[in-house]
């Protein structure tokens, strides 16, 4: 998978927003594949017009959890958003996650500005489903 500071290097490079849109359907087709088994309702994310699921693996760490993320969606560019907020927070702590603005990076790549209302609700969804997986992980720590 792709890593975080690689995407938004790439996103430097890349002055047309339909380059961008490519570039995140792309992220998006290199995302990889989650069970069909866990695309049930507990891991679908509400609030979101596509279909998206996050599926949540806790593990302990020196830094408290450290959440790992699965996710999927049906409509190519939102599985690219999934793709670039999994490269964000999967494999940090609970603390570093709550510490991370994920959609000051969307609006610093320039991607969320070019997003449809729809999708920026999604996106927000997505990122307050992670934010809310961490907040729970850590009160059960």
């Amino acid at each position: 998978m792709t890593k975080i500071d690689d995407i938004v290097e790439n996103f430097a490079l890349l002055d047309e927003w339909d380059d961008r849109y490519r570039y995140v359907i792309e992220l998006g087709r290199e995302l990889p594949p989650m069970a069909e088994a866990d695309h049930t309702e507990a891991n679908k994310v509400q609030g979101c017009a596509s279909q998206v699921w996050l599926k949540t693996k806790i593990s302990g760490g020196d830094n408290g959890p450290v959440l790992t993320f699965d996710g999927d969606s049906d409509a190519h560019i939102v599985r690219g958003l999934v793709a670039i907020l999994l490269a964000l927070y999967s494999g940090k702590s609970a603390r570093d996650i709550l510490a991370t603005d994920a959609l000051a990076l969307f609006d610093r790549i320039g991607l969320r500005e070019n997003l449809t209302p729809q999708r920026s609700n999604g996106l927000r969804s997505m990122v307050e489903r992670i934010r809310a997986e961490a907040d729970a992980a850590l009160a059960a720590a």
